[in-house]
């Protein structure tokens, strides 16, 4: 089952973005470069498609994800219609400089004074847009954290004469179909911690690590040889490579797990991405096929049901005739 988090202000924050949309020329979505489509809400693009707003896609902490996975990101999501993506850091001033062109582009009837280009920022739980925020202003405007959902309400802010921006608070959606959406979002922290348990979060990525990441998994925990480990071996021989120990001389795989997420989340491991719009397409279809035959699965119990009433019926009719 998928992991699940919509506390009762991401409800309301729901709300007040739909009415929000309504008086929005153009969405800027934040995206964590490691997982795009993951940490890409489905209620964003439902809203901004029913009122018609192009979209700037920005996938934050690039430097966090791998350089070659990105960029076929980026040319997969410039594909598609009224729709731009940009891969940046907020630490890189030359990428958060092609942000406001970029929008302008997107979006030019809305060039002055008289009609300002209203945009609205939104996206995941601490994927950035706050600090995206600030440095588009080059000053504290909105609350920093590295904990999800630290922004709370809606912010207004004046770029310019002609800009004006809406930061929201990070937002996900009430049910996470695809179990490994969740699995990602936990592993890139947007998730809060009690949503989830660290040690399945983290043999879901050592599995993703041992198969495209070895290199770096190895150099990184001094493994000489990976293939001896599964993806639970990994994550105890971290515990036995740092010494965790628990009371009886047991490895500390919670103590391990948490390791291994920690060092995914600050680039320790190198540039990590979790999903390909290859790797990502194929997880699309599997799931449609195993809705699929669920579906067929239901209409077959229910067919059993009905043949199974109507011959209880018949059988009745012929006894109430016999009698």
């Amino acid at each position: 089952m998928a992991i699940q988090w919509f506390p009762g202000h991401m409800n309301s924050a729901r709300k007040k973005a739909a009415e929000t949309m309504e008086i929005t020329d153009l969405v800027i979505e934040v995206v964590d470069a490691r997982c795009p489509m993951a940490s890409s809400n489905p209620m964003v693009e439902e809203m901004r498609l029913f009122r018609q707003r192009p979209c700037l896609k920005i996938l934050n902490k690039a430097d966090l994800a791998d350089a070659k996975t990105t960029q076929e990101w980026i040319e997969h999501l410039n594909a598609q219609a009224n729709t731009r993506a940009i891969a940046m850091n907020t630490k890189n001033p030359s990428a958060i400089g092609q942000i406001l062109p970029t929008c302008r582009a997107l979006a030019p009837h809305r060039s002055d004074a008289t009609k300002p280009l209203r945009m609205m920022i939104m996206g995941v739980p601490n994927v950035g847009k706050s600090t995206l925020m600030n440095a588009l202003l080059k000053k504290r405007v909105a609350n920093v954290g590295d904990e999800p959902a630290v922004t709370k309400t809606q912010q207004r802010i004046e770029l310019s004469s002609d800009m004006v921006l809406t930061d929201t608070p990070g937002m996900l959606w009430p049910k996470i179909e695809l179990e490994t959406d969740g699995l990602m979002l936990a592993a890139s922290h947007a998730i809060g911690v009690n949503a989830y348990f660290e040690d399945e979060v983290a043999i879901y990525l050592a599995g993703i690590l041992r198969t495209r990441y070895g290199k770096a998994l190895s150099a990184r925990y001094k493994i000489k040889d990976l293939s001896l480990l599964d993806d639970v071996g990994i994550i105890e021989h971290v515990a036995a490579q740092r010494g965790y120990r628990i009371k009886g001389g047991g490895v500390d795989f919670e103590k391990a797990a948490h390791t291994l997420l920690q060092d995914y989340r600050d680039g320790a491991l190198g540039g990590v991405s979790l999903e390909s719009p290859t790797t990502r397409a194929q997880v699309v279809a599997e799931f449609a096929e195993q809705k699929r035959i669920k579906a067929e699965q239901k209409a077959e119990r229910e067919r059993q049901r009905q043949a199974f009433l109507e011959n209880n019926r018949r059988s009745n009719q012929h006894e109430d005739e016999a009698v």
